[in-house]
């Protein structure tokens, strides 16, 4: 098994327990931090990262052209994506309503495959379909006299705007590109974007503790650092499609981790929620071949 397949196996699994880990550093940051604020630091501590790294591996900056593709598809990716999302629970909308206007980014990442020269077949429609109707049982408890106001519903819409168009010009513009010179370019972009943001709509406090320090840790090194670095490399490597219906099994990951930590309410129909997501999210995945390495 050559190195492609092996992290075509591996990547997905590793991807789902990491940006699944997110709902819960958000939910450890919610309280002592203002969102875009948060944001901006974990952006700016992103930057250093990724340049310490891409500084000491000597590695290749992208071209003009393609920093500018970078830097738009980062800002749908992340501060689009991120800043709406964070807002809107920050302005009252439940994670569950918010997770479920997000996990649409499947659907339409299929409708618009063709943009991208992907075809979607017959079975993996249905599974789209079908992992829909799982995150719906999954989040359904939390969805239950949900109230929904406007301002937060059209900030999520954003996001999911944002995330599905960044991922689909990152696909079709630049698949291929240094990680961590790429990444400095991305998030460098998203601070100049959120930056000015927080400081005209937010006090920009943040109290630091160690919740707040250990989330934006843990946002900074493993969410972004592993978790968006192995996103991109299943871009880069398989179908974008597929790649984002393996998101459809967050809500459930996130649940079993709630549960596990937090001794969150896990329903029966949860449950069945999470068995209907893997099977649509199998329909999905398993027509794609994992392209050669670059």
């Amino acid at each position: 098994m050559n190195s492609t397949r092996f992290g075509a196996w591996l990547a997905p699994g590793a991807f789902i327990l990491i940006w699944s880990s997110g709902y819960l550093a958000a939910k450890a940051a919610a309280p002592h931090a203002d969102p875009l604020t948060f944001l901006s630091v974990r952006y700016a501590g992103v930057v250093l990262l990724m340049l310490t790294l891409a500084l000491l591996a000597r590695a290749p900056w992208p071209s003009g052209r393609q920093a500018a593709w970078l830097a738009l598809t980062g800002l749908g990716i992340q501060a689009i994506y991120l800043g709406g999302v964070w807002v809107a629970i920050r302005e009252g909308m439940s994670a569950g309503v918010a997770a479920l206007i997000v996990n649409l980014q499947p659907v339409l990442v299929a409708a618009l495959a063709p943009l991208v020269h992907e075809r979607v077949s017959p079975r993996q429609w249905a599974g789209v379909a079908l992992g829909l109707l799982g995150v719906l049982l999954v989040l359904a408890p939390k969805l239950a006299g949900a109230q929904l106001h406007w301002g937060p519903v059209a900030l999520c819409v954003g996001a999911l705007a944002g995330i599905t168009a960044g991922t689909l010009l990152q696909k079709r513009h630049v698949p291929h590109f240094d990680l961590r010179t790429g990444q400095v370019i991305q998030f460098s972009a998203s601070l100049a974007f959120t930056l000015p943001l927080a400081w005209a709509f937010e006090p920009m406090g943040i109290d630091w503790n160690p919740q707040s320090i250990g989330a934006l840790a843990w946002s900074i090194v493993v969410l972004t650092g592993i978790g968006i670095s192995l996103m991109f490399w299943m871009l880069r490597h398989g179908r974008a499609t597929a790649v984002t219906s393996t998101m459809y099994l967050v809500p459930s990951v996130t649940a079993l981790m709630a549960w596990a930590m937090f001794g969150e309410r896990l329903t029966a129909l949860a449950v069945a929620g999470m068995a209907v997501t893997l099977v649509g999210v199998s329909w999905v995945v398993r027509p794609a071949r994992p392209e050669s390495a670059a």
